[in-house]
Order: C-alpha cells, then structure tokens, then sequence
C-alpha cells in the first residue's frame, strides 16, 4: 500500500492488504502434497474495489493477480518470470530491451505485443489520465516532462521495434528497475479494448481484459462481491491450481472471524484487539509489511509560532525521544508490529558486500528510542532557542480505531514528557485527513509510507525536497544529494549507492525530519490447508498464482 502512502497508510495499508485477500506467506510449494477437489479460496475485503484500470489505481494489491507485467514478484521480493521471455540492459544501464513471450495473450485471446507496453505507459503518462502512481515512471526518459504536462506521450523513452521487442531508455541507470517492472502499473493495455468500450471501459469485470494468471468477474463498479477465475489464457496457466478466489466486503472485523470459524473463509485479518484471544491458536500468523509510520512535523505550518517549532531540531529530537514506541506497540496498538530502527523498514535491502540488512547498518543509537530525561533536555534547550514557554499543537490523524488510540496516546505521553506543551487531537475521516495533508493543512500528522518495491529508495525518495509526497516540506539539500547520487550518479556502483542510501537514512533520524513510530507487522488466521501463497513486505504483496488448497 505506497504512494501516496505519505498521505494515507492507514487506508493504503488497508487496501492493500485485505483487497489482496490475505495469506499465508509459505514458500512456492506447490508441486508437494495432494490437491483438494475444490479450489476454490475465499477472502474478505474491508473495502469495495475503487477501480480495476491499472493507470487510475491507489494500490495493487489484489490487481497484481488478474494484471502481469514484464516479470512478477517472487519470493523475497525477487523478480521471477513474467510477461517477458527475457531482459538484458546495456553496459551503461540506460537501455533495457525485452523479449515478450510468443504466447502472451490477454484474457480475451488477443496476442500481447511490444505496442501494447507502449500504449500502456504512454496512457497512463498522459496528465489527463490522472495517475496516482505515475511517479514511478520517473527516470524514464521524458516521463516527467509527459507527466506534467510539457511533452506528449508520444514522446516517452520507449519503442517497439518488433512485436515482440520492447525498448526502454532511462536518462540514468536505475538499479532496482527489474524490481519496479514487476508492478502492474507496468502492465500492457489493449488499445483496441480501451478503444472498443470507450467510457465503458474498466467500469466493470467485463469491459476488461486481463494479462495475469486470474481474470475478474462479477465486479458492477460499485459492489461487494466480485471473484477471480482461472484464465486459461495466461501463458503459464499450467501453474494456477485455484479455479476461483471469492471477495466479499466485510467491514466488521467480529464478522470476518465469524466468518472465518464457521469455514466460510480462509483467512481472517484480525484487529488489534482480537489478536490477544487468538494468539494461541494453531491457525494464527504473522505478516510483515514495509511500511513505516512517523509523525510527519509541518516545516512550513500556516500557524507562525508552530512552525518557528517545527522548524527546531531540537524540538523535534524532543517530541520523538519522549515516544515509547515499546509501550505504544505493547499497549496500545497490540499486534505483532516492531520498533523502528530508522526510516526505511527492514526486508528492503542487504549489504552487497556483507548480505547485512539495511535498517541494522543504517541504526544510529539514541535516535527512535524513549528517552524521557534526553527529551526534556532537548525540549527546554529548544524553546529557548525559540524564545517561547508554551507551545500548542494540532495532531492530525484519521478517526479509524488504531489512529485515533495512537493519538491519544501521543497526546497523554508528550503532555506528560514535555513541559509546556499542550497537544490538541483532529480526529477526521480517512478521506478528509488525506486531502489536508497534501495540502499542508496541518501541524503534526500521524502518517507512514509503504514501499512500492523492494529497495530502500522507495522510501527515501519520498523525503526529498521536490517530492510531491513530502508534505511535511522538511528540505535538506546534503540529503537531496545523497538521494540523487544513489538514483544517478551511483546507480552502476552497488557499494556506493548503498553508502549513499545509509547516510540519508541516517540524516532523517539524525534531523528527526520525521519521527519513526513503528514498523507494521499484521495477523491473521489462516487455514492450515492453503499452501503456495507467495507473499512480499512490498509491492504486490500476494502472489496466488501458485496457491492451492491440500487435502
């Protein structure tokens, strides 16, 4: 659940996650045990789906089974095969030329060609689109400028010298590319399907047409029910043993386990406070998720005294210092979620010299933990700086249940901790929060991002000074150049981009650019007998194309 994720990781993780269904996060196994003769899977969705057109999407959870891009996620977040037969880039990193498989077809058993790539980027490119994810186009070559508005479509880095030739050119190596091109946002289009359902098309299951190994049925646009079938015209059919996986909406999570212990599930999201009474249980698991959430400071508030604050390090060190993250975790959030150890999650990343992971090597001590007595010293030193006795702030966050107790919580610990301070609560509905915090509408935020693929700069790029995702407007030009180097400079020398990614992460905690507050870990109930299900902490989380339910 993302971009966009600055704004709403509540929701995006939401989506995300329970529109992907859940799962089991065994490995691919699915050529062991004896096969049921029903398979079929059921999963619940807290929300109905807002879109199936991969250009306009918030969140690719569940898309990333019934749309295929050039390769899929694996496990580990490793690239495996996909739409294309093969990928080689030149020794220079900026041009990556892929071979599409003589047997890819769309769900409709029309032959997928280069053009249909092409189409497809270009479309979702075009401004008038409206893409939420465009951003991750960037580094293509013209794509910002297609974006904005600047260039046509038509002028985007990409051909297709042949039907079965596709050519992307980058205007810098970009090392985590075959990761990114295993999202479906990346996904082919049929011009000719977009073309025959003009303003009909994607509003419902049957004006589409699909590239993954399921194709949808039974969506209206607007209901909760929906289901995944078999589509026999994936190119890898050979290996989807499921015939059906059925979505229903289930915003209760008391219904969900009903649901669940009386068989009508496979698996159950369990809230906060359900996760005590299950624990035990032999069907319960855990599943982590790369999404970090902060409590994002307003560098530029429209109030002149709480932006005089914001823009004090030392006020800032104070309010992270005086969070106890164990406690907040423990007591009041109550599932399997970890303390942060910087900004950018675990399980992003390893050391190409040691294999060590990227938030152990980016720690620094004394930066995300509690430290009462630090926090008061740092507090006192920085209303000095500032001149000021008191200060009053507004914590914005939504009015979902694990929100609104988080911000209580904030509100009672840095009432208590810090002297002077008075911290007043906005508790508003997801949408409404969302939309304040693009524009700046705030004095603290309780916010979070998720990693779109499985490398560090996915967070980072989000805290750079002309990131459209940095609401809180923190601007520090040694970090926007590490950033850069990693995306450019250094992209083709492993070693030093991994240096470069260390140090940023490293700044924002040592800035307290943001407050890291925890990393999410979810829990379900899963049943015992789905095998197969291939799950990553980012990107398309759920992979059931070799999923199966055993005897």
């Amino acid at each position: 659940m993302k971009k966009r994720w600055i704004i709403s990781t509540t929701l995006a993780a939401g989506l995300v996650l329970v529109l992907a269904g859940c799962g089991n996060h065994s490995s691919d196994n699915s050529g062991s045990g004896s096969l049921a003769s029903d398979q079929v899977l059921n999963l619940s969705a807290d929300a109905p789906l807002d879109t199936i057109d991969i250009a306009k999407a918030t969140g690719y959870g569940q898309t990333g089974n019934v749309f295929e891009s050039l390769y899929r996620l694996g496990k580990n977040g490793t690239p495996i095969a996909g739409l294309a037969s093969s990928g080689k880039v030149s020794k220079d990193g900026k041009t990556w030329t892929f071979k599409i498989r003589k047997n890819a077809k769309f769900s409709n058993g029309q032959k997928i060609t280069a053009k249909d790539f092409v189409y497809s980027w270009q479309r979702t490119l075009n401004p008038n689109t409206k893409s939420q994810y465009a951003y991750l186009f960037s580094g293509i070559q013209n794509a910002d400028k297609i974006n904005s508005g600047k260039l046509s479509p038509s002028k985007l880095g990409v051909s297709a010298p042949d039907s079965q030739t596709f050519v992307v050119h980058l205007d810098e190596p970009i090392a985590y590319f075959k990761a990114l091109m295993t999202y479906p946002l990346f996904s082919p289009v049929s011009k000719k399907v977009v073309d025959k359902y003009g303003s009909k098309y994607a509003t419902t299951s049957k004006y589409m047409v699909y590239t993954g190994p399921f194709k949808m049925t039974g969506w209206s646009g607007t209901n909760d029910h929906w289901s995944f079938v078999k589509n026999n015209q994936y190119w890898d059919k050979s290996k989807v043993k499921l015939s059906k996986i059925n979505y229903s909406v289930n915003e209760n999570p008391s219904t969900v386990v009903s649901l669940y212990q009386s068989k009508k599930l496979d698996m159950a999201q369990l809230s906060s406070a359900q996760i005590k009474n299950f624990k035990s249980n032999s069907d319960y698991q855990t599943v982590p998720y790369s999404i970090t959430r902060f409590l994002a400071f307003n560098f530029k508030s429209s109030n002149a005294k709480v932006r005089k604050a914001m823009n004090n390090k030392h006020i800032r060190q104070a309010i992270s210092l005086a969070v106890d993250r164990k406690q907040l975790i423990n007591k009041v959030i109550g599932d399997a979620s970890t303390t942060p150890k910087g900004f950018v999650p675990t399980d992003l990343g390893k050391d190409p010299k040691t294999g060590k992971d990227f938030a152990d090597e980016a720690y620094v001590k004394d930066t995300v933990n509690y430290n009462s007595a630090e926090a008061k010293k740092l507090w006192k030193q920085g209303m000095k700086e500032i001149g000021e006795k008191t200060l009053d702030v507004t914590l914005m966050s939504t009015n979902d249940a694990d929100d609104k107790n988080i911000s209580e919580y904030f509100q009672v610990q840095l009432q208590k901790e810090l002297s002077g301070m008075k911290v007043n609560l906005e508790n508003i509905p997801s949408k409404v929060a969302y939309s304040r915090a693009a524009k700046g509408d705030f004095d603290i935020y309780v916010s979070g991002w998720g990693a779109d693929f499985t490398d560090p700069i996915s967070h980072l790029q989000v805290l750079q000074s002309n990131s459209g995702y940095n609401y809180g407007k923190w601007s520090n030009s040694e970090y926007d150049q590490l950033v850069k180097n990693a995306q450019n400079k250094d992209a083709n020398d492993k070693n030093k981009r991994w240096e470069d990614m260390i140090k940023a992460d490293q700044l924002v905690v040592k800035q307290a650019a943001i407050a890291p507050l925890y990393q999410t870990n979810y829990s379900f109930l899963v049943n015992p007998k789905l095998k197969g299900v291939i799950h990553n902490t980012a990107g398309t989380q759920w992979n059931y194309k070799t999923a199966y339910i055993e005897k």
